[in-house]
């Protein structure tokens, strides 16, 4: 089995480092439209079997142009949504942002019961991920549009205690190859080069 998991395309809201976790949230900018296209086409030659993306317009966007080329439809699908905000939501200013990346730095840290007031633990975010794309693993290669924590915290549980994570650019991909339960790296975007583990920017030999 091979999920490729993919962020979706820059925003608006990215640019303007706004907490944007909630759906329907900010649309594809024209910068992410593209990003969206080159993604498509990256992964045009690779057997996908079916696209799933979060309630996120930009991420359902962001599939939406992937399952084109393949002659599919975007199926959403629940638990796959950003890391929640809570009353930080929508917000812009530094000090905001601080604060959120605090949070994040705990989570990287493993302390996974931090959380912003009224959001969620990154417990809650790795259990709604990885129940969410082991249900839609299968035998032919699935793409599976998400965002940035909420990919980085659910590769880290999925591959397991210890594993090492990484930042995901806009429209970047992780690959994972296994079954549910037992999970391996085979790739991610921007990641230097880890012999055996991690191919960095290299093309994935599909």
């Amino acid at each position: 089995m091979r999920l490729i998991l993919a962020r979706h395309g820059r925003t608006a809201a990215n640019v303007a480092k706004a907490l944007d976790t909630r759906p329907p949230g900010a649309p594809l900018d024209d910068v992410g439209r593209e990003q969206a296209a080159q993604l498509a086409e990256r992964l045009a030659g690779v057997p996908v079997s079916a696209v799933y993306a979060s309630w996120a317009v930009r991420a359902q966007e962001t599939g939406a142009a992937v399952a084109a080329v393949h002659d599919l439809s975007v199926v959403v699908l629940d638990g796959l949504q950003e890391a929640d905000c809570g009353e930080l939501e929508g917000a812009t200013d530094p000090a905001s942002h601080e604060q959120f990346l605090d949070v994040y730095e705990a989570w990287l840290n493993e302390e996974f019961e931090a959380r912003l007031p009224g959001g969620e633990s990154a417990h809650d975010v790795r259990a709604r991920f990885v129940a969410a794309v082991e249900s839609v693993a299968a035998d032919k290669p699935v793409v599976v549009v998400s965002h940035g924590a909420a990919i980085r915290l659910g590769v880290g549980a999925l591959l397991g205690e210890g594993a090492e994570t990484r930042y995901v650019p806009n429209a970047g991909l992780v690959v994972l190859t296994g079954r549910p339960g037992r999970w391996t790296l085979e790739h991610w975007d921007g990641a230097e080069p880890v012999p055996g583990d991690v191919t960095g920017g290299a093309e994935i030999a599909w």
